[in-house]
């Protein structure tokens, strides 16, 4: 086990939380759910992060997905270099955006049309808005578990039954804003189905993650999207797809391309901003054409489009369309995860280990794992001892037993073989 100087982030973590609500922009990043003082992380670079305390370790949070490239990627940030140097924003049209779009329009197979915004919570709030002005119709279907941002009407959890309406799970959403939202477990078609029955007339669209990525990853049950693609068309629904996390990720078109199963509407973020703050909604012609200033619903941004995000965003997708990009992420992911279970069955632990493509997640329950109530079934406290142990070993994984790690190009065999040894440890020593 090595010994980790922590000091300055524990430093830092007292300063932090005078002056930050909870010391942290984003909660995961407080360890509420491991336990423990935050790393506070200083550089990347390929594979490894560094923090304040000078301690390094191998990466698979990747900054929630987008950095498939690993840190510092030359490409992305050469781009990013000549744009800053013409200017950071200007609040105008530019023709790097009109690249972008052009590659998010040749890849994803529903994308006819996509607008640019700075965030994924912006693009799925968008895309709702969008698809309530197309059909004229106020109510959404989500899936329980799934993570689609922070507005209003998608902070909802399940109440009494599988599907009943949403109610809000933030102070400081209105219940009737809940209230239009109707929860389904993911992979279950039935349910679905007896929604659209009830409600299908004043049912917009229905929302969720191909792959589900905010419960731990759970796939996709065969034949799960393909019927609620029949479902929503027969009840005049949209399908959206929130491929935040999934889209160029598990393939160079999206989950959807994986799957062949094509939405109406695609939410799109993180990779497509090469590591910076960007968002992407889109979808067929004849629905983005309700956008302003085309259409009546109105969305906007002075950041959208920005020349950083766009100039990074174009340096990632032209990388990613190389040959040979994702035979290598699938490759170095499958080592990953069959490391992984050669190291829980050696240690005689009864765990879950789910992946896709470069996503993998390993849930201290017994499997399956096919939606959000078999995820929570999971040891929450044996995966912070986890944790706690792999981070004193150098490898740094998401501190939550809900979020998925990820896997670069800048993982190479050594960092895998480091990976599956300190996973084997960690077992060890955090098993009682």
């Amino acid at each position: 086990m090595s010994s980790r100087r922590t000091d300055a982030s524990a430093s830092l973590w007292g300063e932090a939380r005078e002056v930050i609500p909870g010391g942290v922009n984003s909660p995961v990043r407080a360890f509420g759910a491991v336990g423990g003082t935050p790393v506070f992380f200083d550089r990347g670079e390929g594979s490894k992060l560094y923090d304040v305390d000078g301690n390094a370790y191998i990466d698979f949070v990747g900054s929630w997905g987008p950095l498939v490239l690993g840190h510092c990627a030359r490409p992305v940030t050469d781009a990013v270099t000549a744009a800053l140097a013409k200017g950071t924003s200007f609040g105008a049209s530019t023709a790097a955006e009109v690249r972008l779009a052009r590659l998010i329009v040749d890849a994803v197979p529903s994308i006819e049309r996509v607008r640019l915004v700075n965030s994924g919570t912006e693009a799925t709030m968008s895309a709702i808005r969008v698809a309530r002005g197309f059909t004229g119709r106020s109510k959404i279907i989500k899936v329980t578990g799934c993570y689609h941002g922070h507005a209003d009407h998608l902070l909802v959890e399940a109440g009494s039954g599988a599907t009943t309406f949403g109610v809000p799970t933030s102070s400081g959403v209105p219940a009737d804003f809940a209230g239009q939202t109707l929860l389904v477990p993911f992979n279950d078609t039935a349910a679905v189905a007896d929604v659209l029955a009830r409600h299908g007339d004043d049912v917009a669209c229905m929302i969720l993650e191909p792959i589900a990525g905010n419960m731990g990853l759970v796939p996709p049950n065969p034949g799960y999207l393909s019927e609620l693609r029949a479902l929503t068309e027969k009840h005049g629904a949209l399908l959206v797809f929130d491929e935040v996390m999934t889209g160029f990720r598990v393939s160079y078109g999206g989950a959807q391309e994986l799957y062949g199963v094509t939405p109406d509407m695609t939410c799109l973020g993180k990779i497509v901003g090469g590591g910076l703050p960007v968002g992407a909604y889109g979808g067929r012609k004849d629905i983005m054409a309700c956008v302003a200033p085309e259409g009546p619903v109105y969305q906007a941004g002075t950041l959208s489009g920005n020349p950083l995000a766009t100039a990074a965003g174009i340096a990632m997708l032209e990388e990613m369309a190389k040959d040979g990009v994702y035979e290598r992420l699938e490759q170095t992911a499958a080592s990953i995860a069959d490391g992984l279970s050669q190291a829980t069955e050696a240690a005689g632990e009864s765990v879950h280990i789910a992946r896709v493509g470069s996503m993998v997640c390993m849930f201290f329950a017994a499997g399956p794992v096919s939606n959000y109530a078999d995820a929570t079934k999971s040891d929450t406290a044996r995966y912070g001892r986890y944790f706690h142990a792999l981070l004193d070993r150098g490898v740094y994984m998401p501190p939550s037993q809900y979020e998925v790690f990820f896997i670069s190009l800048a993982h190479g065999p050594s960092d895998v073989a480091e990976a599956i040894q300190a996973m084997g440890e960690a077992l060890a020593a955090s098993g009682t």
